[in-house]
C-alpha cells in the first residue's frame, strides 16, 4: 500500500530536516476530507465509480501494417497491469532491471515504466477488412509483434512466470504457437529478429545448463572502493541509473547478461546454436543473410555509468556454415565513463549495414573528442567498409555537426545523411551518393529542430523481400508523411518530393474536422493508401483512401483528392467522455511570444460559467523564440482520459498542455528559467479567465517530472494557484550536479542557476498547499525518490502544508492499476479541498 505522510500549517520550532533523515510514518487523513473508498484487502484507495469506470475501459488498439501491406495487426495493449506484476522482484544491473525469476526485463528502455503486456492481437485482411482474432493462452503476456518481410508470420515474446518464450503467429490462419526450448534473453535487446530468408529467426537464448545465479556471501564482502586518479572528464547525470555497486553485482551482470546465439526454423521450431555463450549486445544481420555484426561487453566495468559505456569488442561473423567464424575484428572499445555531457564516446560508433549492398558496414567517429564545446571544422567523419573487411575503411563524408545516421533509399545511389547541432537545436539532411565520396552532398533540408510549421515530415519506407527497411523511391520521387502543424492545429499530410528539383506535391491532408494520419501505401503504386482516422467523437480506425487528380484550370497544376472508406470498426468504450468539450486556444505572453493550450470543459458544462480549473504543462527548451510560439496539437483527436485528465469527470476545467517555452541560448537557457516560467503561467491563467471558464480564485497546477519542478516553482514564486500536485519531480538540482534536462553546465560552472531553479531552497517561503507524489522505485537519475522525501521534510520543517505519497514499486511513470487509482484519489481529494472548496482569498489591505 502507498506510504502517505501529511503535514498541516502550524508553528514549528524544528529546524530544516536533516538530509539523511528517513521519511516519517504515515499519518491518517483529516476528518474534513471524505472517507476513502478502498479496494478490498489491497490497502489502496480508489476514486469515485464514474472515474474508475473510465480508467478501466480498454484503450483503442494500435495498428501494425504488414510489410506486404495486405494485413493490419491490431495490437491492444494493457493500460494498467496489476500491482502484483509491478511488484515482481528485480535486480538493478548497470542501467537494466532484470527479473531473476524469468530472466525478463522489468522496465522499458530508460527505466520509465514497466514492460507492458499485449491484451490481444486481431488480424484485419485488406482490402476488404475481414477480421480474425488471434487465440492466445489465458494469462499470456505478449510483447510487440515483429512481422516477417513476406507478411505471412509475426513473432513475439511471451513473458511467462519462469521464462521469456518465443511465439510465432500465422497471419493466414490467426493461430499462434510457442517454440519449445526457445528461452529468450532480452537483457541487452536484439533478442529476436527475422533472417533475410524470412524462414528463420536469429535469437538470443538463456544458455543451456546455466545453473543457479551467483550467491551473495550473506555478510559484507568488504569495502566498496572507487578511485579517481586525477583524470578530467564528467559523466552526465543521466548515465548513473541503477549502476553496479559491488563484486557480486558484477557477477550477477555476467550471469544474466550471458546469452547463446541461435537460429530458429519457424516452420519446425528446430534450434541451431551459433557460437559460444557471451555477453552479446549489438546484433545485426547483413542483407546477404551471411554476415553478422556482433558486439560483446566485457570487463573492466564501471560503478558510475551504465552498461552501454562498458568496454566492447565489435566484430563481423560469417554464419554461412552456422559455424560463427569471426572474419574481422572491427574495434575494441575501452570503458567510456568520462564522456562529456551531451557528448559522444571516442572511437567508432553508430554501426550499421548498408541496406543496398550484401555486406557493407558504415559507422561514424568523432573529430572533436566527442565534446560539443570544442570548435572544429567538422565534428564527425563517416566511414564505409565492404566485405571481406580486410582493407582500410573509406571515408565517405564529414559532418559539420554531430552525425545522426544514414537513411538508405532503395535507389543504391541515394542515401539521406542526418546531422544535428545541439548548440543551436538545428538539423540538416543531405542527399549523398556514398559511391562517389568526392561529390559534394546536396542539402535537402536545413532547419531548426524545433520547427513545426515548415517541418517537411519523415520519409515513407518500405520493407524489401530480405527484411531490409529502405526509403521508398519511385524514380526521382520519395514520399513524406508529417504531422502538419499550423496555427490552426495539426493536420497530418502526405507529400511526394522530387529529389532533383526539390519540388513537392501534396497528395493528402487531413480534413480540418478530423485527425487523420498516413499509415501505409496499399499497393505497388501510390494510388491507394491506408490512414488512421479519428475525431473528437470518432474512435481511431483504419481508412482506405483512393487517390485521384485533375488539372486546375487556372494554374494547370495537378490537384489531388481522395475518397475514403473505413476498413476497421473499433467502437467507443467510454461514451460518457464525449460529453467533454475541448478547443485549441492561442494567446500571447507578455513579451509577445505566441502560446497555446487545449481547454477542456467538464461534462454538463454551461457556457459562461466559471468553474475550478487545473493547469497542466511540461516546459520545453527552445533556441529560437519564433519556433517556441508555434502551435502543436489538435482539438480533433479522440479524447481519452488518463491521469490528470480524469479530473474533468469531477467537474474541473483543464488548461492542458499549456505552452511553457524556456527560450534562450541552449548553453545558458536556464539563466532566465524562473522568469519565463512565471510569464508562461500568468499568460495561460489570464487567458483561461478571460474566456470566462476559469475561476481566478480556484485554479490549481500539476505537472510530472520536469513539469513537477515547474509546479513547485510556480506555487513557491507566484500567487496564481491555490494548490499544486507535483509527481515524480526533482526539486534540488544540486543533487544532479552534472546537468539536468538540457542544462549542460555543471553546478560548479553555474551554481546560481542550480540554486535558483531549485524550489527546495525556498521551502521556508512555500505556503501554498502541495501534494507530492513519487514512485518508490523511480530509476530516472534526475528524479530519485529522495527528491520527494526531502522536499516534504523541508516544507514540513518550515510550517508549510504538504502531503507526501510514495507509491511502492513504481518507476518514473506509474504503471499499476492500484497505483494510478491511488494517484487520482489523492489528486481529487487535494484539489477538492484546496481549490474547488477553498474559501475566498482575503481581500488585500487598502
Amino acid at each position: 500500500m502507498p506510504t502517505v505522510t501529511r503535514t498541516a500549517p502550524c508553528l514549528l520550532a524544528a529546524a530544516l530536516a536533516s538530509w539523511t533523515m528517513a521519511v516519517a510514518a504515515a499519518v491518517p487523513p483529516p476528518t474534513s476530507i471524505p472517507a476513502a473508498t478502498q479496494a478490498p484487502s489491497s490497502g489502496y484507495d480508489q476514486p469515485p465509480r464514474n472515474v474508475l469506470d473510465v480508467m478501466r475501459a480498454p484503450s483503442p488498439p494500435l495498428p501494425d501494417v504488414s510489410p506486404t501491406r495486405d494485413t493490419i495487426l491490431l495490437v491492444s495493449w494493457e493500460d494498467y497491469p496489476p500491482i502484483a506484476r509491478v511488484a515482481t522482484p528485480f535486480l538493478r544491473l548497470a542501467g537494466i532491471r532484470i527479473e531473476p525469476g524469468n530472466h525478463s526485463k522489468h522496465d522499458t528502455p530508460g527505466g520509465y515504466g514497466i514492460t507492458p503486456c499485449v491484451r490481444s492481437f486481431d488480424l484485419v485482411h485488406l482490402p476488404g477488412g475481414a477480421q480474425q482474432h488471434v487465440l492466445l493462452p489465458a494469462g499470456a503476456c505478449p510483447t510487440a509483434p515483429v512481422w516477417s518481410a513476406d507478411g505471412r508470420q509475426f513473432a513475439f515474446e511471451n513473458i511467462g512466470p519462469s521464462e521469456v518464450q518465443l511465439w510465432i503467429g500465422d497471419a493466414q490462419t490467426g493461430t499462434a504457437r510457442q517454440v519449445p526450448g526457445a528461452r529468450l534473453n532480452p537483457m541487452f535487446g536484439d533478442e529476436l529478429q527475422w533472417l533475410p530468408n524470412q524462414k528463420e529467426l536469429l535469437v538470443k537464448l538463456v544458455p543451456r545448463g546455466i545453473g543457479p545465479p551467483p550467491a551473495g556471501s550473506g555478510a559484507s564482502s568488504g569495502a566498496n572502493i572507487q578511485d579517481a586518479g586525477g583524470e578530467s572528464g564528467q559523466s552526465s547525470t543521466y548515465e548513473n541509473r541503477d549502476t553496479l555497486a559491488s563484486k557480486h553485482d558484477e557477477d550477477l551482470f555476467d550471469y544474466y547478461g550471458a546469452s547463446q546465439l541461435a537460429v530458429v526454423t519457424a516452420a519446425s521450431g528446430a534450434i541451431k546454436l551459433l557460437g559460444k555463450p557471451d555477453r552479446y549486445e549489438l546484433l545485426q544481420i547483413a542483407p546477404d543473410g551471411q554476415h553478422l555484426l556482433v558486439s560483446t561487453t566485457h570487463k573492466p566495468y564501471s560503478y558510475v555509468t551504465t552498461y552501454d559505456r562498458f568496454p566492447q569488442d565489435v566484430s563481423v561473423w560469417d554464419t554461412s556454415k552456422r559455424s560463427a567464424v569471426v572474419v574481422h575484428q572491427l574495434v575494441s572499445l575501452p570503458l567510456a565513463d568520462r564522456v562529456p555531457i551531451h557528448g559522444v564516446p571516442l572511437g567508432p560508433r553508430e554501426f550499421s549495414w548498408r541496406a543496398t549492398e550484401p555486406a557493407t558496414l558504415t559507422w561514424a567517429e568523432a573529430l572533436d573528442r566527442g565534446d560539443w564545446n570544442v570548435e572544429v571544422p567538422a565534428r564527425d567523419k563517416v566511414l564505409l567498409l565492404k566485405a571481406p573487411f580486410d582493407s582500410a575503411p573509406v571515408e565517405i563524408a564529414r559532418t559539420e555537426q554531430r552525425f545522426v545516421g544514414l537513411d538508405w533509399s532503395e535507389n543504391p545511389a541515394v542515401a539521406l545523411m542526418h546531422e544535428y547541432d545541439q548548440n543551436r537545436h538545428w538539423m540538416r539532411v543531405f542527399v549523398i551518393d556514398v559511391d562517389q565520396p568526392q561529390s559534394k552532398p546536396s542539402v535537402l533540408w536545413n532547419l531548426s529542430a524545433d520547427e513545426k510549421y515548415a517541418n517537411p515530415g519523415h520519409p515513407v519506407h518500405r520493407v524489401l523481400a530480405n527484411g531490409v527497411r529502405v526509403v521508398r523511391q519511385d524514380g526521382e520521387t520519395i514520399y513524406l508523411a508529417g504531422v502538419g502543424s499550423s496555427p490552426q492545429g495539426d493536420r497530418p499530410f502526405l507529400d511526394r518530393l522530387n529529389l532533383k528539383t526539390l519540388k513537392s506535391e501534396r497528395l493528402f491532408r487531413s480534413d480540418s474536422t478530423a485527425f487523420e494520419q498516413f499509415l501505409s501505401f496499399l499497393g505497388a503504386d501510390a494510388a491507394t493508401f491506408l490512414t488512421w482516422h479519428q475525431s473528437t467523437f470518432d474512435p481511431p480506425n483504419a481508412f482506405l483512401r483512393s487517390l485521384g487528380a485533375h488539372l486546375d484550370a487556372a494554374s494547370g497544376e495537378a490537384i489531388f483528392a481522395s475518397t475514403s472508406a473505413p476498413v476497421t470498426h473499433i467502437a467507443d468504450q467510454t461514451p460518457v467522455v464525449r460529453q467533454i468539450k475541448k478547443r485549441l486556444v492561442s494567446y500571447k505572453r507578455a513579451d509577445g511570444l505566441d502560446l497555446s493550450f487545449t481547454l477542456y470543459t467538464p461534462p454538463g458544462y454551461t457556457q459562461g460559467t466559471r468553474v475550478p480549473t487545473i493547469l497542466y504543462a511540461y516546459p520545453l527548451d527552445y533556441a529560437d523564440a519564433s519556433k517556441a510560439g508555434q502551435i502543436a496539437g489538435s482539438q480533433q483527436t479522440f479524447t481519452r482520459l488518463r491521469q490528470h485528465r480524469l479530473l474533468l469527470l469531477a467537474g474541473y476545467a483543464l488548461i492542458d498542455n499549456a505552452s511553457f517555452p524556456i527560450v534562450g541560448d541552449p548553453k545558458k537557457a536556464y539563466d532566465t528559467y524562473q522568469e519565463q516560467l512565471l510569464a508562461d503561467a500568468k499568460a495561460a491563467v489570464d487567458e483561461a479567465v478571460l474566456l470566462g471558464v476559469a475561476d481566478p480564485d480556484r485554479i490549481g497546477v500539476t505537472g510530472h517530472s520536469h513539469g513537477a519542478l515547474m509546479t513547485v516553482n510556480l506555487v513557491a514564486h507566484s500567487d496564481l494557484f491555490r494548490a499544486g500536485v507535483a509527481t515524480s519531480g526533482s526539486y534540488n538540482k544540486t543533487l544532479t550536479p552534472f546537468g539536468f534536462q538540457n542544462e549542460r553546465r555543471s553546478v560548479w560552472e553555474a551554481p546560481d542557476v542550480y540554486l535558483k531553479v531549485s524550489p527546495f531552497f525556498v521551502a521556508d517561503k512555500l505556503k501554498t498547499p502541495l501534494l507530492i507524489v513519487h514512485g518508490a522505485d523511480d530509476a530516472n537519475p534526475g528524479t530519485t525518490p529522495i527528491q520527494a522525501s526531502k522536499l516534504y521534510e523541508a516544507i514540513r520543517g518550515n510550517g508549510g502544508t504538504a502531503r507526501l505519497v510514495m507509491l511502492p514499486h513504481e518507476p518514473h511513470w506509474y504503471t499499476a492499476m492500484e497505483s494510478n487509482e491511488q494517484l487520482i484519489y489523492e489528486m481529487l481529494r487535494w484539489f477538492d479541498k484546496y481549490v474547488k472548496n477553498a474559501p475566498p482569498r482575503p481581500s488585500p489591505p487598502h
